[in-house]
């Protein structure tokens, strides 16, 4: 295992002892076929139903196989994360480990990257989910998603993708941020394609997922909104608000004032006084949270190194 190898593979288990094994051999069974170093990364995210027991055993059976237990569940997002650190691949992949997705369609993702793409994702094109609490949440969230971000495509929840390491490793996520990779990788500038794959129902284990993450992934999409726009440039977002908020309170508290001091008028019970110096406070609050803001985000970069750009080559 000192020779780095050219690909990784990432898949994260939370409670899915009844389809590890099953899927390892699957997912070996390819990559030995295929003739390129390989390593796979099982991620445990903190299982309580025997899956790391398991793991822990098949490492004898598989040697390219590296076990990563975390203390308790930290989610998706984290356990990919964990995986991408870890990678040691130039190319890097990631799918689910329930057995949906289908080990056979790595070959075809690796030779997109290898065309030129920095990630490839897969499309389910025949999902076999049910369709009122899986697939049809999942079609009305790709379409909003699309739409509001610009970055198009069939299938952002497919976790079966594969990445160039330097995107990879370049994704920072967290919370649910793991169904919006491509729009993640489109901020570094990552040439981005959709390519169709095979999807099996479920037949063993529970899923971990339902409608009721609909909710979370509308207030995921208003942050991947912000990070498109103005994650560089707070001021510009809170500042432009809070700039036309004081303007209009000016606007309502110099027409009140005139009304009162040249015509003599009372206007301490008008709720027009209230609205004026609600958006001129709230003007001031937002104008000095981009301050802030921008100070935050000078000192993030500043203090981890991180730069605000992404070298695609250097041609010297």
């Amino acid at each position: 295992m000192t020779k780095k190898p050219y690909l990784s593979v990432i898949i994260p288990f939370y409670n899915e002892v009844e389809n590890i094994e099953e899927l390892l051999k699957r997912v070996f069974e390819v990559l030995r076929g295929i003739g390129i170093s390989f390593e796979v990364i099982a991620v445990d995210d903190g299982s309580s139903d025997g899956s790391t027991e398991l793991l822990k055993r098949l490492k004898g059976n598989f040697k390219e196989l590296r076990v990563v237990v975390f203390r308790r569940n930290f989610g998706q997002s984290a356990a990919m994360t964990a995986g991408f650190d870890l990678s040691r691949g130039k190319i890097v992949v990631t799918m689910d480990g329930d057995l949906q997705n289908d080990p056979r369609d790595i070959p075809r993702l690796v030779e997109a990257i290898e065309e030129g793409y920095d990630v490839v994702t897969g499309w389910r094109k025949d999902r076999k989910d049910a369709l009122i609490s899986r697939l049809l949440p999942s079609k009305v969230a790709n379409w909003i998603i699309g739409k509001a971000t610009g970055v198009r495509l069939h299938d952002y929840g497919c976790s079966l993708k594969a990445y160039r390491q330097e995107v990879a490793k370049n994704l920072l996520l967290y919370g649910d941020l793991h169904r919006f990779i491509p729009v993640l990788a489109e901020l570094q500038g990552a040439r981005i394609k959709e390519v169709v794959v095979t999807h099996h129902p479920r037949t063993r284990g529970k899923s971990k997922y339902g409608i009721g993450r609909t909710y979370r992934v509308l207030l995921d999409l208003i942050l991947m909104l912000f990070f498109q726009k103005f994650a560089t440039r707070p001021l510009q977002f809170f500042g432009l608000t809070g700039g036309i908020m004081f303007f209009f309170g000016l606007i309502i508290e110099t027409y009140l004032a005139y009304i009162k001091l040249f015509l003599g008028k009372d206007i301490g019970n008008r709720p027009l006084l209230l609205l004026g110096i609600l958006l001129f406070l709230s003007g001031l609050i937002l104008f000095g949270i981009g301050l802030l803001a921008e100070l935050i985000i000078r000192t993030y970069y500043e203090a981890s190194g991180k730069r605000i750009y992404a070298i695609r080559e250097i041609v010297e």
